[in-house]
């Protein structure tokens, strides 16, 4: 890292920061830059004028937010932080001169922070640009989508991730009919094992959506005006609707610098401290790419908890203490209508060779519990739970510690983190441990009187 430390001594003096992009990564890099160091900070963004949380859209739609709800700083934090912020779109970067270009106005930077997050995909299909067809992304889609939406009888969505199940969920709230396409077996196949994801189905059907399976889109088709009508899958079949939601995935957004001397791959290739290959420029959040991921980890992970890490990890660098990004154990959690996710460690949709599965399911089919652990050690790699909140930070030492299959459910009910008088299952998920492993049992915790009196 010699373009960190110079004779052992923090080489960034520099002045000027600017941040391309506000959305967790860039903002959080600001706030601890400011925090740590008294250098002059500008966010630049062609979205919005302030920070907003991004996962709190959907809830704008549904009527349960408005815009100001979802700014997690009142508009005179920035000028109280000394963090200035901008409202442009930039052209080009002259890396050279080390200046932004937006339009005829110069910005001139002495390190450059990209996080420009990602965009939403498309694959070619006819009829993709078509009036009424887009993706939920930034600000600006879902003022479109609220557009698109008025008054339309069906709404087709294409892709089965969590944006899907989340524009589902909107449109749901508006009455408006929903026919969800997805080319796995069971809803983010490619993701969940097959019992969760089969609850998931069930629960997604349980709301009304058409949810198909297996299916994949082949054309959108135009009602002569530029305006979608409907929709033709690979099987042939002809579905009429007035709304297309693409939610085929992301990848992440590198066109400033794609034609540039800064290195790319699928992301912007960054080493350890976040470093591009050009000294000074970093990139951090879901644009940026890891060259060398630790084992556990991916090398891009477009998910809001790894921006903030990467932004607090960048700013410790810029004001003076170099420190290398690590994550640690993966997490991450969601919701599916009704149902809450968590996932800790490593559980992907088919269980390694080394590894077994113990799994239970609540017979409301709404809650289930997944441990995936290792054959020979029983040391446990990760966990799948649906219905049931989990302390991140138990989990986090549970398997920062290598705790055993059996160490785990014996502690399970300290991990709940439930409301109060919810009922705990744990004395359940202990009671089908003890059934199939007799001869390795645990005494199964009995819930407390209040849990009990309303169950």
């Amino acid at each position: 890292m010699n373009s960190i430390l110079v004779n052992g001594h923090p080489k960034f003096t520099m002045k000027k920061i600017v941040i391309l992009g506000n959305g967790i990564a860039g903002i959080t890099a600001a706030r601890h830059i400011r925090k740590n160091a008294d250098h002059h900070i500008t966010v630049i963004s062609g979205e919005s004028d302030h920070f907003f949380s991004r996962t709190a859209l959907m809830y704008i739609y549904m009527g349960h937010m408005k815009y100001e709800h979802t700014k997690p700083y009142e508009d005179w934090f920035w000028e109280k932080n000394k963090i200035n912020l901008k409202r442009a779109w930039i052209d080009r970067i002259d890396f050279d001169q080390k200046v932004l270009h937006a339009g005829e106005e110069r910005i001139s930077y002495d390190a450059l922070i990209l996080a420009t997050g990602s965009q939403p995909n498309k694959f070619g299909w006819p009829g993709q640009d078509l009036q009424g067809v887009q993706s939920l992304y930034h600000l600006q889609d879902l003022e479109l989508m609220e557009q698109n939406t008025r008054n339309i009888r069906r709404a087709v969505i294409v892709g089965g991730g969590l944006i899907g199940v989340e524009m589902a969920e909107m449109l749901h709230s508006r009455n408006i009919p929903v026919t969800y396409l997805i080319r796995e077996e069971h809803f983010w196949g490619n993701m969940l094992p097959k019992e969760e994801a089969t609850l998931i189905d069930n629960h997604l059907r349980e709301h009304g959506i058409d949810l198909r399976s297996q299916t994949e889109l082949k054309a959108i088709l135009d009602d002569g005006n530029g305006q979608v009508k409907g929709i033709e899958t690979k099987d042939g079949e002809t579905i009429d609707c007035e709304f297309v939601g693409l939610t085929v995935g992301v990848h992440p957004n590198i066109a400033l610098v794609k034609d540039s001397p800064v290195e790319t791959d699928k992301g912007i290739l960054v080493d350890d401290y976040l470093q591009t290959n050009i000294e000074d420029i970093f990139a951090i959040g879901d644009c940026a790419q890891l060259r060398t991921p630790q084992s556990h980890r991916r090398a891009i992970e477009a998910v809001w908890y790894a921006g903030r890490m990467m932004g607090e990890t960048v700013a410790s660098t810029l004001a003076g203490k170099p420190t290398a990004y690590r994550p640690g154990i993966w997490f991450n959690s969601a919701k599916f209508f009704d149902i809450e996710y968590q996932n800790y460690g490593q559980v992907p949709a088919e269980c390694p060779e080394d590894c077994d599965d113990f799994y239970w399911q609540c017979i409301d089919g709404k809650k289930c519990l997944k441990i995936i652990y290792e054959k020979d050690s029983f040391k446990v790699r990760g966990v799948n739970l649906f219905g049931i909140r989990s302390r991140h930070e138990v989990w986090d030492n549970w398997l920062s510690q290598e705790k055993t299959l059996q160490e785990i459910i014996a502690d399970l009910p300290k991990a709940n983190f439930d409301p109060e008088f919810f009922k705990q299952w744990e004395g359940e998920i202990q009671k089908k441990y003890n059934e199939e492993f007799p001869n390795h049992p645990i005494s199964i915790r009995k819930p407390g009187i209040l849990k009990r009196l309303f169950a």
